[in-house]
């Protein structure tokens, strides 16, 4: 009965993670698929570049509310106890599941964005404070660069180095996931990489509004 359970929410897991919001916006308010302009990402910061700021934030908003509400749905799993290590690999287990629908949604042909606000989303939902400071190092790099894809990268490698060295987890898949999710923003990332390398990646100003 438990697996069925966890079978079921493992689906809907992923279906929320493949609700492709900046491309649903983009359609319905401003008739244009936001994969079509700007870097081409169904994404928080490309929707912000296309379709300006308000458009920006309500994905923004909704993408991390996806992974929030995946890491979440652990709770509806009463027979396991809070804050066992069960519990955790169970929060990752969903919350992966929605990064992965955002980056291959079963809505728009498994074309999506980077997954990196949903993943943001997942972390709040298992360890907010850890969040937090990943936040605060994506916010101070994004200050003094303008780079969005370089606070993301960097923010990324913190989440594992702020787990074993500065909160002092010791949840072997935790750490593991940590690791293979600051992978994963890499790899996402690698044309972006080649941009920045070749001086060509274009500075965001996230609060611009569309005209």
């Amino acid at each position: 009965m438990l697996s069925l359970q966890i079978l079921i929410l493992a689906l809907i897991a992923y279906l929320l993670g493949s609700i492709p919001s900046s491309i649903w916006i983009g359609r319905s308010y401003f008739g244009m698929d936001v994969r079509e302009f700007g870097s081409g990402n169904a994404g928080a910061t490309n929707t912000f570049r296309v379709l300006g700021t308000k458009a920006g934030i309500i994905v923004l908003f909704l993408d991390i509310i996806k992974g929030v509400t995946a890491a979440s749905l652990v709770h509806y799993l009463g027979s396991v106890s809070h804050g066992t290590e069960r519990f955790v690999n169970l929060q990752l287990f969903f919350g992966i599941l929605a990064v992965v629908g955002h980056i291959f949604p079963v809505f728009e042909n498994f074309k999506g964005g980077k997954g990196i606000a949903t993943l943001f989303g997942m972390l709040i939902g298992i360890h907010y404070v850890l969040a937090v400071a990943c936040l605060a190092l994506f916010l101070v790099v994004l200050f003094l660069t303008k780079y969005v894809s370089l606070s993301s990268i960097f923010a990324a490698i913190s989440f594992p180095l702020f787990t074993i060295y500065v909160f002092h987890r010791d949840e072997p898949l935790f750490i593991t996931f940590g690791i293979a999710a600051a992978l994963m923003v890499i790899i996402t990332h690698k044309k972006n990489i080649k941009r920045l390398l070749n001086g060509e990646e274009a500075k965001t100003r996230l609060f611009k509004v569309k005209s």
